[in-house]
């Protein structure tokens, strides 16, 4: 395949309404052939020399790999004519159907034509719709085409912007084989973590929301789907005995995405299971991992795709990546025969015949960098794990971008449809930098921290950029949409265990806390409805998502992320422990000179009071770091036994280095305030200014009356607004604002199915 030229477009601009007419139509077991003509030509400015002329198609990688409006007839020709009355033929075939391209380049020789206008007219489509995602015009080696005009006859055209479009940085191929990004393992100087995730069963959580959190996500996942439909995807692979597919289903989530609802499963109990046991939910884990044994192929191959399907829709990143978490998050969880398993297809796939052609030709195919980087940080991992991530999906001109901060890295990166995805990415790269100690990994990692933050950051923590639907400049940097597809919850749950990782690395840089704090109340939990699914999105005006019980990527996320809660609450250092969040739950940490235990007592964010018991069977010294978080309001006094010991500054952790005994007790109120900030992006309303509020890291909803179709405006000013607000009594952190009756303030988080809005219009 070296020398095969392969134009690529990973999924189309429009992928998200093409890919679901396509599917309800029927389009790609048969494709509907439109006879309307109709054209696209470039104007190169004045009269040219032209060698050869080279059409890229566009791919949709769904069910099977195919082109996506490609012309099964047409005619190439070049004129000086901007009305075509006289060309010069440079291809023609409308009499048979030309081959469909797939994703190869179709190449044309001109024979040195020359003319200033170069035109395809299609005379029988494949599709409903013409695409192309670049046409090259070459003229002694060089693509004479790139910066100019491009005119259609009809809207029919797609993205005929792209047809001219630079040059992608690493070319437009499929094969990516990059050998010299390799380092070698007795190179490398691994860098380890600061802090440590405490060890499975030593956090057990106390009554409060993150209890009910993962309470609710346990009845999530024993209520889902059965084990048998969970694994039917690996049994039909294997060639095995499956009962008929439930039409009930979710053929999208279900079928076209063969193991994922396995690995769902996997990644929720396996998170799950590290904290707290049920016996039903470990059974059912246990019968997942075992089904994935007994299908594997001989030589490891476990997926639950043939292996000749890799490139098919998202099998090759998207749900290899999946599965992966979720095998490894089962073998953390006691399941050894899920590590031997990951081992076992990491052999297979670090030898695979498929692996340059992964990044390009498998759709999202960015995330297919993660499997290895987390199968090289389970007990199983080997050298090989990092080096194939290095050579194959390595791509040194975005990290370059990266650390470069520049924002075309992020809403404009090339070879795929912008994303939040691209936050996947960033994981690995950080893994590679713990791995090997390259500075580049870690300064590519920061790169997009600052980028994501700074540009793709809604107030309350949403990551604002998702999948596009009318092209690739939809979510520019600060755009801030409201009311298009926005807040993925996937989004964030990599932005929690990117900053979780960072934070794990550098545990008194107390922004990483801040923002997994932010994350998890207004966007994890605030996607949660109970035990009856989970919803896709975070819209912040409107009505919420429905929440949804049919395996999409958001539900898998949300469940891995509630399985993990305990996780994030403390880590622990040789000499102590740091509280980065603050949530009712107790720790036992075992030191050189005895164990230190810790119950926290709080009902955080409903009440500021936090109270930390010290548990020890002899006086022991140790060091207890607290978090005081960046939007506390003031400083924060710390007692130990009633007495005032020390104060902490907003956005520090304060270091209690002390002989502690048993009995101590810590205590301190965290200091909450308001915040308004002004809505800033794409969507403002002239002569309007509308106004998100925060209290402390809670994001607030504006709700009115029941039955209200629609929250758009209050009577305030925002210099008055935050004196106006009065807590409900009974009801905490609802607020009530006088000379607006019918209105009240509550965290985003509680909002079920009524209107609201976190960006009302203030009037004055």
């Amino acid at each position: 395949m070296q020398d095969v030229e392969i134009g690529i477009e990973r999924v189309a601009r429009f992928f998200t309404p093409i890919y679901q007419s396509l599917l309800t139509s029927g389009s790609f077991d048969n494709p509907k052939k439109n006879t309307e003509q109709i054209w696209v030509q470039v104007d190169l400015g004045s009269e040219k020399k032209i060698d050869e002329i080279k059409l890229l198609p566009a791919v949709l990688p769904l069910v099977f790999l195919n082109s996506y409006g490609f012309p099964a007839r047409f005619i190439l020709e070049v004129s000086n004519d901007p009305e075509f009355k006289s060309a010069i033929p440079i291809a023609n075939n409308i009499a048979n159907d030309y081959p469909d391209p797939i994703d190869k380049v179709c190449a044309f020789t001109a024979n040195g034509a020359k003319g200033r206008y170069v035109r395809l007219t299609a005379t029988l489509l494949r599709q409903k719709q013409l695409a192309l995602t670049k046409m090259m015009v070459v003229s002694n080696g060089k693509d004479i085409a790139e910066g100019c005009t491009v005119t259609s006859s009809t809207k029919l055209t797609l993205w005929p912007d792209m047809l001219t479009r630079p040059p992608r940085p690493q070319g437009e191929f499929v094969v990516t084989n990059n050998p010299g990004n390799v380092t070698q393992e007795d190179t490398w100087s691994p860098v380890a973590n600061q802090t440590k995730i405490p060890a499975n069963g030593s956090v057990q959580l106390g009554e409060g929301i993150f209890k009910k959190t993962m309470e609710n996500n346990i009845g999530y996942l024993l209520s889902s789907f059965t084990v048998d439909q969970m694994v039917r995807s690996f049994r039909v692979r294997a060639d095995k005995p499956v009962q008929p597919f439930d039409e009930k289903l979710h053929k999208l989530w279900m079928v076209y995405l063969p193991g994922s609802e396995s690995a769902r499963y996997l990644m929720g109990a396996g998170n799950t299971l590290r904290w707290t046991e049920n016996k039903e939910l470990r059974k059912r884990m246990n019968e997942i991992v075992d089904v994935i044994d007994v299908c594997k192929e001989p030589d490891g191959y476990i997926m639950a795709y043939p292996k000749k399907e890799i490139f098919v829709h998202e099998n090759g990143a998207y749900v290899r990546a999946w599965v992966v978490h979720g095998l490894a998050d089962a073998g953390f969880a006691g399941n050894k025969k899920a590590f031997s398993l990951l081992r076992q297809y990491g052999d297979w796939f670090n030898g695979s015949c498929y692996l340059p052609e992964l990044l390009r030709r498998a759709g999202q195919g960015t995330q297919g960098i993660i499997p290895m980087t987390r199968t090289y940080f389970t007990p199983v991992g080997k050298s090989k794990d990092i080096q194939v991530a290095q050579q194959y999906f390595q791509e040194n001109y975005w990290l370059d971008q990266l650390i470069n901060r520049d924002e075309k890295a992020i809403w404009q990166y090339p070879y795929d449809r912008p994303h939040c995805y691209l936050i996947t990415a960033l994981e690995p790269y950080l893994d590679m930098y713990r791995a090997t100690g390259d500075k580049k990994y870690m300064d590519a990692t920061m790169g997009g921290w600052d980028l994501f933050h700074d540009c793709w950051e809604h107030v309350g923590g949403a990551i604002s950029i998702c999948e596009g639907r009318e092209g690739t400049d939809l979510y520019p940097p600060k755009s801030y949409y409201l009311n298009r597809n926005t807040g993925e919850l996937c989004g964030n749950i990599f932005w929690i265990y990117l900053n979780h990782r960072l934070n794990l690395l550098y545990p008194k840089e107390e922004k990483y806390v801040t923002e997994i704090e932010k994350s998890i109340y207004n966007i994890a939990i605030a996607n949660q409805e109970g035990q009856d699914g989970i919803r896709y999105s975070s819209r912040l005006v409107g009505r919420k998502d429905p929440a949804r019980h049919i395996n999409t990527c958001c539900e898998a996320q949300g469940s891995r992320l509630y399985g993990a809660l305990p996780e994030f609450i403390y880590s622990t250092a040789n000499d102590g422990v740091f509280v980065n969040l603050y949530a009712a739950s107790s720790i036992s940490i075992p030191l050189k000179k005895g164990t230190l235990s810790l119950k926290m007592s709080t009902q955080f964010p409903y009440d500021p009071k936090v109270k930390i018991d010290i548990n020890a069977s002899k006086d022991i010294q140790a060091t207890i770091h607290l978090r005081i978080p960046s939007w506390a309001s003031q400083v924060v006094l710390v007692m130990v036994d009633g007495k005032k010991i020390a104060t902490g500054n907003p956005g520090t952790f304060l270091t209690l280095d002390r002989k502690w005994k048993n009995g101590d007790v810590i205590s301190f109120s965290l200091p909450m305030e308001f915040k308004l900030s002004k809505y800033m992006g794409a969507e403002r309303i002239a002569s309007m200014d509308r106004y998100a509020l925060e209290y402390g890291p809670l994001l607030m909803a504006l709700v009115g009356k029941e039955g209200q179709k629609e929250i758009l405006s209050m009577k305030s000013n925002p210099e008055k607004l935050i004196k106006e607000l009065k807590p409900i009594d009974g009801k905490p952190v609802h607020f009530a604002i006088e000379g607006n009756p019918d209105l009240e303030y509550l965290p985003y988080l509680e909002v079920k199915d009524e209107a609201f809005t976190c960006y009302p219009e203030i009037k004055k």
